[in-house]
């Protein structure tokens, strides 16, 4: 009862705390206030708000339970995408903050034309709200674990939480609370990786027990990594494009800025991911299986002290609602610049458009919901989530930056492709009975789709009329390598 009631009131302060930053953030004039903070961050808080986003919530808390498993090589499945995503975006990242645009969607507009930018649109709006609602998910269950209240009424509190302080503060906002969000999270990561380590006896003994449960490779980094490739290239390449991070890149100052915030998270996601996989690791010798509330909850939940225990939580509540707070601000960045400003309303004044955006915010926050209430699977909704990407969106955005030849039509026909096909493959990870050439959730699934859509942008661009002139525009504009 003491450790609820302290619980309870740790969390009505930061909750307090993290509204207020949204509130003191909520004058915005216009959609690159809201938006992009007025392009005038610099590069270290960009790449902790990035840190913030990826390294938290479903990942972090879902790799310690597959770590648990399957020891050192789980880092294949977050870790490794998360490290080629991001060496990814180093590249690329100069060249997407010198076109200058303030969503994706403006982008591809500027590279293809606004058919394409309407099809990525739809890709990036799909994907926020699937990978948001992975988050609820991760939520829902927490409230559950650590209050009388079932998954239903936590996945709507925690969901409300973060919606009224992303709704008034916008990026900024998000941004700021992300920070605060970030320390009690990496204070939470470290503490149960020391507890971890101290209560299992080190790694001598993890090895151990791994021999005694014939987990053969256990403490190999590069065990059954076949296994783990589907999510390597799904997320791997998802995530490279993911539409929040193009946003933290297009907020930097300038082109240089957006490389050192992609720099200096490269070098923090390496130990942050191998402190989460051996944190499940060290666990395997405390837990014989994995909970049902899951390794992290009820580590936490068994701490004798109860202010303690009151601290870590709201720190793992505080990684998860960073993770959401940007994806729905992102999500609702589309709605609002790429739909609602380009097709519904394009004079509108700048207040409007601030005005919609905090709709828009409500809107994905309330879809993110109901889709958390629906399915509750954190790793299937997120592989889901990054099929979209990668098999439709992937190829375009990419090869658009490199190769003038690829043309408008071409980046429109491998788009609907893949929409199809990711569609027909969520169709049937909900167990509709539809004939399937590949296992759902395959290393040969994400290389068919991404292979297809490849062929058909290439072999289209080669066989279209293409419009060199402003694609070569959009490529020295962009200047990814510095050739110009």
């Amino acid at each position: 009862m003491q450790r609820t009631t302290l619980t309870i009131i740790l969390l009505a302060v930061y909750v307090i705390a993290i509204i207020g930053i949204g509130l003191w953030n909520r004058k915005n004039e216009n959609s690159e206030d809201y938006f992009l903070a007025s392009r005038k961050l610099p590069a270290w808080l960009l790449a902790i708000t990035f840190i913030a986003s990826w390294w938290g919530g479903g990942s972090a808390i879902d790799l310690v339970d597959h770590a648990h498993k399957n020891g050192l090589s789980s880092f294949w499945i977050y870790g490794v995408p998360v490290l080629i995503a991001t060496a990814l975006m180093y590249l690329f990242s100069k060249g997407i903050r010198n076109v200058g645009t303030i969503s994706q969607p403006e982008l591809m507009s500027q590279r293809y034309n606004d058919k394409v930018a309407l099809m990525l649109t739809i890709f990036i709006i799909i994907f926020m709200v699937i990978a948001s609602a992975v988050q609820v998910i991760v939520m829902g269950r927490f409230f559950h674990a650590f209050f009388d209240m079932g998954y239903e009424n936590g996945a709507i509190l925690g969901t409300m939480i973060v919606l009224t302080y992303s709704m008034f503060g916008g990026f900024k906002g998000v941004v700021l609370t992300d920070l605060l969000q970030f320390v009690f999270f990496l204070f939470t990561a470290l503490f149960l990786f020391f507890l971890a380590y101290s209560q299992s006896g080190g790694l001598e003994v993890v090895k151990i027990n791994a021999m005694a449960n014939a987990k053969d490779g256990y403490t190999s980094f590069f065990s059954n990594v076949a296994d783990n490739l589907a999510y390597v290239i799904t997320f791997g390449t998802s995530w490279m494009i993911q539409a929040n991070i193009w946003q933290r890149i297009s907020a930097a100052k300038q082109g240089s800025d957006a490389k050192k915030m992609m720099f200096i998270s490269f070098l923090a996601f390496i130990p942050l991911y191998l402190m989460v996989t051996y944190t499940g690791m060290f666990s395997s010798v405390i837990y014989e299986t994995v909970p049902e509330t899951g390794i992290i909850p009820d580590m936490v939940s068994n701490l004798s002290n109860p202010l303690l225990s009151a601290i870590l939580f709201v720190g793992l509540c505080s990684a998860i609602m960073s993770t959401m707070d940007s994806l729905i601000n992102t999500g609702a960045l589309s709605i609002t610049v790429d739909v609602f400003q380009k097709y519904i309303k394009p004079h509108a004044k700048p207040k409007t458009g601030v005005i919609v955006a905090r709709i828009a915010t409500f809107a994905m926050a309330a879809l993110a919901l109901f889709m958390a209430l629906k399915i509750q699977s954190v790793l299937t909704i997120s592989w889901i989530a990054s099929d979209f990407l990668t098999s439709g969106a992937f190829v375009p955005l990419v090869l658009g930056f490199l190769w003038a030849r690829g043309t408008s039509k071409a980046a429109y026909v491998s788009m609907i492709f893949g929409l199809l096909f990711s569609t027909y493959n969520l169709m049937v990870a909900l167990e509709l009975d539809l004939p399937v050439a590949w296992e759902i959730a395959s290393a040969k699934q994400a290389i068919i789709g991404i292979s297809i859509s490849l062929i058909i942008f290439v072999g289209i661009s080669l066989l279209a009329p293409s419009d060199t002139e402003k694609s070569s525009r959009f490529i020295r504009k962009a200047n990814v390598f510095g050739r110009y």
